[in-house]
């Protein structure tokens, strides 16, 4: 690994670093063959699954997947299948705002292309995300697609109790260093088709 000052960066610096390992996660990820992604996707689902940290969460923050992400739709049923509660992210002026989805709830076109539940759905507060990522490393340091709404939620929801956080993503996306700045949250877990790993970095 290549020697760096600090675990944190300039956010000039930083934030050109992220740029540029995002462009090439997502290509990486962009180039996987459509049959390998998705065996890779149902790999993840059941590793995600069999999380024990999971199946201890009463209520969990999942998303509905765009362009060539993870799809974590079945996860969604599956913990709901074994009586855990499910909630999706709305984007809004002020962040990231989830409320509960059930099966057979019709979600509504959001920003980005996502698909987000009815914004008429009161608020909640997961106490575990499954958190979408554009690249990854091993100490849980994470890449997104550069609006910081995650590490947002994950701070408001972690101020009275601790958050489970689980990252998924394909093993192409994983990067040796992401430099971290001072609003980064890494997580606690990433879970990819080769398995689960523990980051070290998070707290």
């Amino acid at each position: 690994m290549a020697p760096h000052s600090s675990s944190s960066e300039t956010g000039d610096s930083g934030a050109a670093r992220k740029a540029g390992l995002r462009q090439a996660a997502l290509a990486a990820r962009d180039a996987l063959d459509p049959d390998a992604r998705q065996a890779a996707s149902a790999a993840i689902v059941r590793a995600l699954l069999a999380l024990p940290e999971l199946a201890s969460a009463h209520l969990v923050g999942a998303f509905w997947p765009i362009r060539s992400e993870v799809d974590p739709r079945p996860a969604a049923q599956g913990l709901l299948g074994r009586g855990q509660r499910v909630a999706l992210p709305h984007v809004t002026p002020d962040g990231l705002v989830f409320r509960e989805w059930r099966a057979g709830d019709a979600l509504v076109a959001g920003r980005f292309g996502l698909s987000e539940p009815d914004p008429s759905l009161p608020p909640v507060e997961p106490d575990a995300l499954i958190v979408p990522l554009a690249a990854f490393d091993r100490a849980g340091q994470r890449i997104g697609y550069g609006r910081g709404y995650y590490d947002g939620a994950i701070t408001r929801l972690s101020r009275f109790r601790p958050v489970l956080t689980v990252g998924i993503g394909f093993a192409a996306q994983e990067v040796e260093h992401v430099p971290a700045e001072p609003h980064d949250r890494p997580l606690r877990f990433v879970i990819t088709e080769a398995g689960v790993i523990r980051c070290d970095g998070a707290a």
